[in-house]
């Protein structure tokens, strides 16, 4: 007898409910309550101690605290998970919630500190937060992926593992939208992941967990990946930092994708955090652990300071930033074009070059792209995937935006219409 695909949702969520402590849940704002990045603090779940903790956005200013044992990694850990399981529950940026097993190894890196005076690395005792496509041991990874519910890992993701080793402590991973590569953050497992600084709007995509979540300062350091903005969209519309290293910097092995042996254009893992203290100490500390011994694609090269202080390059003082102002097919929205417009006089402020870019033929480009894209449409072979004009996607629905005749249509009205 098949299972309905309802079915193993319900019960995934059902589990999600069961693995948050029964103490942790509170009484949500009201709906017409948008802004909610403040209300951990006016929830009465944080002790005092518990809020000052999770206010410290300088990773570094943490991991001191941890290094000389004024806070232990039990009590840092716990302050977090309390402000993380509150952050689900106003804005549903969690997948996988597994505090018990990280309260376990907070409290043996406090031993092993205890016991030897060392810190286990430079991570020691740090609560991170990983997007759900990096892969921890007996832990499923669905990845919005209804027909992936049950998939357990049977290792943890290289990254992961040297998190590990650098004495993180990974205690929940957050939401994405099916297939990633969408610029919020929504799918048919979790449901939709909303901004903390307005429910009203998307958290983006498709790291819109970790963008929501530290936001809400319940992470003070996590790891999404990026292909074309899925780190830098959720920065940029959470108020955060996040980086999009080069392809290789930060090992990817053994987390899982959607496109597996598409190697023209691959994803990459980057951190996001409040500060950018975390940015530069988890490119440090991922790097210190060698990665390239663990995953044969990473960039085999060590942190370099002079590098990052671009002492080749005048320390900084004066570059040359170029700016798109649009790509030739699509203006931004007027408030998009101030932003880039304040960033200019910024940068001219600081004493930087600033020249305007024009892309090279994109329009062209894009042009090729949307007619080829409209003949396989209209080819035999895909036309079998289509129901009354919709894109079958199996499960649990059909994509939307329009059928084959609405797309034709708009397709000509531009002069892309090939018969």
């Amino acid at each position: 007898m098949s299972v309905k695909w309802q079915d193993l949702v319900a019960d995934k969520k059902k589990r999600q409910a069961e693995s948050i402590p029964k103490e942790w849940i509170i009484t949500p704002p009201a709906e017409d309550v948008y802004d909610v990045v403040r209300f951990p603090a006016q929830t009465g779940l944080l002790s005092a101690r518990e809020l000052e903790i999770t206010e410290v956005t300088d990773v570094d200013f943490l991991l001191q605290k941890l290094a000389s044992a004024e806070w232990s990694a039990v009590e840092v850990t716990t302050a977090f998970s309390k402000r993380a399981i509150i952050a689900q529950q106003v804005t549903n940026c969690l997948t996988e919630i597994f505090v018990d097993r990280a309260l376990a190894r907070a409290a043996w890196l406090d031993e092993q500190l205890k016991t030897t005076g060392k810190v286990v690395g430079p991570l020691h005792g740090l609560p991170i937060s990983l997007k759900d496509q990096i892969c921890l041991k007996g832990l499923e990874t669905t990845m919005g992926y209804v027909s992936w519910i049950g998939k357990y890992a049977e290792r943890d993701a290289v990254l992961a593992e040297i998190l590990i080793e650098c004495g993180a402590v990974p205690y929940v991973r957050t939401n994405v939208p099916q297939t990633l590569m969408w610029p919020e953050t929504m799918n048919a497992v979790f449901g939709r992941t909303v901004n903390p600084h307005n429910r009203t709007l998307t958290s983006g995509g498709s790291s819109g967990g970790e963008g929501a979540l530290i936001a809400m300062k319940g992470s003070p350091l996590g790891v999404g990946s990026d292909i074309g903005g899925s780190v830098r969209i959720p920065a940029a519309l959470c108020g955060l930092y996040g980086l999009r290293p080069s392809y290789g910097r930060v090992p990817y092995g053994g987390a899982v994708n959607s496109m597996e042996g598409q190697d023209s254009l691959p994803s990459v893992l980057g951190p996001l955090s409040n500060n950018l203290s975390g940015i530069k100490t988890f490119m440090k500390s991922v790097l210190s652990k060698k990665p390239w011994l663990k995953d044969p694609l990473a960039v085999h090269k060590q942190w370099d300071e002079d590098e990052y202080q671009l002492s080749e390059h005048g320390g900084g003082k004066k570059l040359t930033f170029g700016i798109m102002w649009n790509d030739g097919t699509m203006v931004p929205q007027p408030p998009i074009i101030r932003a880039l417009e304040m960033t200019k006089k910024a940068l001219l402020d600081a004493g930087h070059d600033v020249v305007d870019w024009t892309p090279y033929k994109h329009a062209e480009f894009y042009a090729n792209v949307v007619r080829e894209g409209r003949q396989f449409l209209l080819h035999p072979l895909a036309q079998s995937h289509f129901i009354d004009g919709h894109l079958d996607c199996g499960w649990p629905g059909r994509l939307s935006g329009g059928n084959v005749s609405d797309w034709g249509a708009s397709l000509a009205k531009h002069g892309l219409h090939r018969s």
